[in-house]
């Protein structure tokens, strides 16, 4: 088993997850989940997208932060998918994202 270091551990982790995701699609390997993922239907990415929404409010509502925290996860990694799957990058996320702040004088 590999050992883990440590990086960033905030937001540039989802930036890195979609390079995996993307090195993954360009892969094409039968190996990898992502892979196979984005050479199906992306209406099936978009399905695992909701599931995974659905587990979240569940664990929400069943206040089981462990399991929302879990849940979440997969919830990103799956949108990660869904925006690969259909050419949006997070930086386009970002900054729409970055355009709803407050403006301040």
């Amino acid at each position: 088993m590999t050992e883990r270091t440590e990086t960033n551990i905030d937001g540039t982790c989802l930036d890195r997850l979609f390079q995996t995701i993307k090195d993954r699609q360009a892969s094409k390997s039968d190996q990898s989940y992502s892979a196979r993922m984005l050479a199906g239907d992306p209406a099936k990415v978009a399905q695992k997208v909701g599931e995974e929404a659905v587990e979240v409010v569940i664990e929400a509502i069943q206040n089981n932060s462990p399991r929302l925290i879990y849940e979440s996860a997969d919830l990103l990694y799956h949108l990660c998918l869904l925006w690969a799957a259909k050419g949006v990058t997070p930086e386009q996320v970002w900054r729409e994202l970055e355009s709803r702040r407050p403006k301040t004088e």
